[in-house]
């Protein structure tokens, strides 16, 4: 769906575009029983959902709408201590309520929540919200992008569905459409099973190692590639740079060659 939405934005379906707003909500931490795993340790970690959350929708973003030119960001940390895990609660996702007895307790040196505001180097404005703390939503990874000729919705835990709003639709047949992204014309579906017949999330990674062997089959330029991943993390470092200062950041690339 994500790939379709691109062809569209290229396609000029939505004109230009005006906002960005990406939301990446979990809940799995929100039971302050539940233990210090790595995720939770800036040591280990680099930081909380905002390297774990906004890394995946910096990279929506920097494919659908474009290099990110500035941020102002904040963070906040909700619970400052959890239980040690031990060998049964060691690892990511596990409910820390399994903890018997009063247990000893470490310090979480990252962020449980970061909100982000972002200018793009062609003019649209965007936001970044990341959090473990927002009960009901499993893996709500959901964007929406707003431009002069209509609108683009996805949200992965419907990851076959794109909504598509046109103001080009006559008046009385406005209004957002589901478009189910399992046809052959759609971007990679061809490759797999009849139309209606979705595909999941694994499926993304083969779709991934797909492109880059095609790349080295053809002799072209593999996409993302480590460039991409060193441009994301110079917006997320400026996220935490403006956290920590109060201050609007410049994307340190973009600053340079601007």
């Amino acid at each position: 769906a994500v790939a379709l939405a691109r062809q569209m934005i290229e396609e000029g379906r939505i004109g230009e575009i005006f906002h960005w707003r990406g939301t990446y909500l979990q809940s799995w931490i929100v039971d302050p029983q539940f233990p210090l795993t790595w995720q939770l340790r800036s040591e280990t970690a680099g930081s909380g959902p905002h390297a774990d959350l906004n890394s995946h929708l910096v990279d929506l973003a920097r494919y659908l709408v474009g290099e990110i030119a500035s941020v102002t960001a904040m963070t906040r940390q909700f619970i400052a201590e959890r239980p040690l895990p031990d060998e049964k609660t060691s690892g990511a996702f596990q409910a820390g309520s399994e903890i018997q007895g009063p247990p000893e307790k470490g310090a979480v040196t990252v962020e449980d929540a970061a909100f982000v505001l972002a200018q793009f180097a062609n003019g649209a404005l965007g936001s970044f919200e990341a959090t473990r703390f927002a009960p009901g939503r499993k893996n709500y990874n959901c964007i929406e992008i707003y431009g002069r000729r209509g609108s683009l919705t996805f949200n992965l835990e419907r990851m076959n569905e794109l909504e598509f709003y046109s103001e080009d639709d006559p008046g009385h047949a406005q209004g957002f459409r589901t478009i189910l992204v399992t046809e052959a014309v759609h971007p990679y579906v061809g490759a797999w099973w009849p139309p209606g017949h979705i595909i999941g999330y694994e499926h993304t990674f083969v779709h991934a190692m797909a492109d880059f062997l095609n790349a080295i089959s053809r002799g072209t330029k593999a996409t993302p590639n480590f460039l991409d991943g060193v441009r994301e993390m110079e917006v997320l470092d400026a996220g935490l740079e403006s956290a920590r200062t109060g201050q609007r950041v410049a994307v340190p690339h973009y600053a340079e060659h601007s």
